[in-house]
């Protein structure tokens, strides 16, 4: 708890600061009014000359971008947080529970023994050869590290690396790939970064030349690409996922929204797909995958598969397939179609955010293409050592006979069991409240329930000045400290409402929060039905 408060109360000044037109825009919200004096007090400053830089003459598409899992109903939780370390018992409950993202060691998820004892060493190799190493470390984890800081130059992991990343952690990668797929994976291919998100902006970068190019994005959607494509001036193309499919991707709404674009003058240029789905937790169907290939294929568009929750899929029926595997199978080769594919080491079972490692593996484009994203990368010199040597690990871990390897799995498989039991339990929890309807969590780490509001919360939320589901986030976050994302951050039918839940705080709180959401709805329900 009390590290919880700390940490939100030591960004919360920065965040509220910034935050604070769009917060005073919202007086007449309900629950946020209360956070409005000290947000304001500097804009009070009077100056004589007028200010270098004012919300009008900044780049109009920084405005324009929306990152709706960190907005405004989080910086209202964290004044909240601040309120409750100041004052405890000011509020009907004593703590905030963070359910807006995929962060799980802020929730208490512990990380991989193996790839911490690994970077522990990277990072201070002069105890290598200690006696005291020996009782500490285990045996495969030392003999990792040695491997690995035998291809960092000079053995220094505060060194900058290649631009693309460590070639001898590249190759580790590819090695991963090809074993997980079955085809040849060339460690050239490999871009590692500073998570996925840096990837997704340079692919942005690197497609979107005006607004007339587009990119096709599933809606719902994660909020980074609608984020990336408004920052780099482009034109986000959307297409809807099935709800009463379980979220399914249609090739028929696929083609409806491309011919939409063209018509208006739009050149779409790629698609995004999630998969396993982000807000939507769907895992897609080989043959699906196999259609949507054809798909891009036909109308020459580059594929960009976000495949950071490949790890984290929780239904028998249903196995990650990535969409190098799929496209070389159907017997498409690099000269076939252009493909990228987004890896991370923040989700998974491993959960490792704040090392910011990640990768995309990109095949299918032209020499004179790669040069351009290869000065790309240059630009930003490198990518993080840690997040590279976690990324070489997530695709590289213990093997059968290695000392970890027992110590390893029973890690791995308990957090992905504890995940699979927590997203069955919320998901049957909210299945039984009135108006709410949950499709299946098939993986990632969320569920995207709908809700049907009473006539009178929809005319609450509009004298507010909220959208309906914004209000129902503030209700519930007010009444029991639960932050969740409302659906329209992410995109959503027009009409209908939603919420992204993370499944991820520990499992011995997934009673509490149930009963709180219960009993939260229920009182909602009941008062605004009128």
């Amino acid at each position: 708890m009390r590290r919880f408060v700390l940490f939100a109360s030591h960004r919360n000044n920065l965040s509220r600061r910034y935050h604070s037109q769009n917060i005073n825009q919202s007086q007449n919200c309900p629950l946020s009014s209360r956070f409005l004096s000290s947000s304001s007090s500097s804009s009070m400053a009077s100056s004589k000359s007028s200010p270098a830089v004012t919300i009008d003459t900044i780049n109009p598409k920084v405005k324009k971008c929306e990152y709706a899992v960190r907005g405004e109903i989080v910086i209202l939780a964290q004044n909240l947080q601040q309120e409750l370390q100041a004052k405890p018992g000011s509020h009907p409950f004593d703590e905030i529970i963070y359910c807006n993202i995929g962060n799980p060691q802020s929730l208490g998820q512990q990380p991989i023994t193996f790839f911490r004892e690994v970077l522990a060493l990277c990072d201070h190799p002069s105890i290598l050869d200690r006696s005291e190493t020996q009782a500490l470390f285990s045996a495969d984890s030392i003999q990792r590290a040695w491997e690995i800081l035998d291809h960092i130059p000079g053995g220094a992991a505060g060194a900058y690396s290649h631009s693309q990343g460590i070639k001898g952690l590249r190759d580790t990668i590819a090695a991963g790939i090809e074993a997980r797929d079955g085809f040849p994976a060339n460690p050239n291919d490999i871009f590692l970064t500073d998570g996925a998100s840096p990837a997704v902006h340079m692919m942005m970068t690197l497609l979107i030349r005006s607004e007339k190019d587009g990119i096709l994005c599933p809606i719902p959607q994660y909020p980074l690409y609608s984020a990336s494509i408004a920052l780099r001036g482009g034109t986000l193309v959307p297409y809807y996922l099935n709800e009463e499919m379980g979220w399914g991707l249609e090739i028929s709404e696929l083609k409806k929204q491309l011919e939409d674009a063209k018509a208006k003058g739009i050149t779409v240029r790629a698609l995004v797909v999630i998969n396993p789905g982000n807000p939507t937790g769907q895992v897609l169907a080989e043959e699906n995958q196999q259609d949507i290939v054809k798909f891009c294929k036909q109308e020459g568009l580059v594929l960009l598969a976000d495949e950071v929750y490949q790890e984290n899929v929780y239904v028998p029926e249903k196995k990650f397939n990535s969409f190098k595997k799929v496209s070389r199978s159907m017997g498409y080769s690099e000269e076939d179609i252009s493909l990228v594919s987004f890896q991370s080491v923040s989700k998974g079972y491993y959960g490792e955010c704040g090392k910011r490692g990640g990768y995309m593996e990109v095949t299918g484009f032209t020499p004179d293409i790669r040069e351009q994203i290869y000065k790309m990368a240059s630009v930003n010199l490198c990518s993080n050592i840690s997040g590279q040597i976690l990324a070489s690990l997530v695709m590289s871990p213990p093997k059968v006979g290695d000392e970890s390897y027992e110590s390893y799995c029973a890690e791995r498989d308990e957090i992905l069991l504890s995940l699979a039991r927590r997203a069955k339990t919320l998901e049957d929890a909210l299945n039984t409240l009135e108006g709410i309807t949950c499709n299946k969590a098939e993986g990632a780490m969320y569920l995207f329930p709908r809700i049907r509001l009473p006539e009178n919360a929809i005319k609450a939320a509009e004298a507010a000045k909220c959208a309906p589901d914004s209000f129902y986030c503030r209700c519930l976050l007010n009444a029991t400290g639960i932050v969740v994302v409302p659906g329209s951050g992410f995109g959503q039918v027009p009409g209908t409402w939603h919420f992204r839940c993370t499944i991820l705080p520990q499992e011995d709180k997934i009673p509490a929060i149930v009963s709180l959401l219960t009993d939260f709805h229920r009182s909602f329900m009941d008062e605004y039905h009128g």
